[in-house]
């Protein structure tokens, strides 16, 4: 895999998480509870994110 690919992948993963902070933090400010539709999305997002960047990260450390 190229340089490029991996830090595109691992920049994607960070900016998905990102979105998923934003979502959450809309959905609190505009009175969201617990298990508001936002906050449930939010964490879909931020997972997908961190899950993303953990399989980056974990796949840069191969040769090959």
């Amino acid at each position: 895999m190229s340089e490029g690919y991996r830090l595109a992948t691992r920049f994607f993963a960070v900016v998905i998480i990102g979105f998923g902070v934003a979502i959450v933090a809309v959905t609190l400010a505009n009175g969201g509870d617990a298990f508001a539709f936002g906050i449930l999305i939010g964490i879909v997002f931020i997972a997908m994110g961190c899950g993303r960047l953990w399989l980056a990260l974990r796949d840069s450390g191969e040769g090959g």
